[in-house]
């Protein structure tokens, strides 16, 4: 299975970021496109998504904390979603 590295956006102006909520928790399977968590700036809040489908296997800042651009904040095992 190949790991997915989820990172921090880099985006012009801002030099970090809150984890606001996880919409999901370690062990659980996503679908490309759902939501994975919240982040906020001082201006707005906004979503990151799966880049693909499988399962969180770490999360790597709890809800509070302050990231900066490029930190790796979560780890995928991509693989196929098949229901269970």
């Amino acid at each position: 299975m190949e790991n997915i590295e989820i990172k921090v956006p880099n985006t012009e102006g801002v030099d970090s970021f809150t984890v606001i909520f996880w919409h999901r928790q370690e062990g659980d399977r996503v679908v490309e496109g759902e939501d994975l968590l919240e982040l906020a700036t001082e201006k707005t809040t906004f979503n990151i998504t799966a880049p693909c489908s499988g399962k969180i296997i770490a999360l790597k800042y709890p809800e509070g904390s302050v990231v900066n651009p490029g930190d790796l904040i979560a780890v995928l095992e991509k693989s196929e979603v098949k229901d269970e």
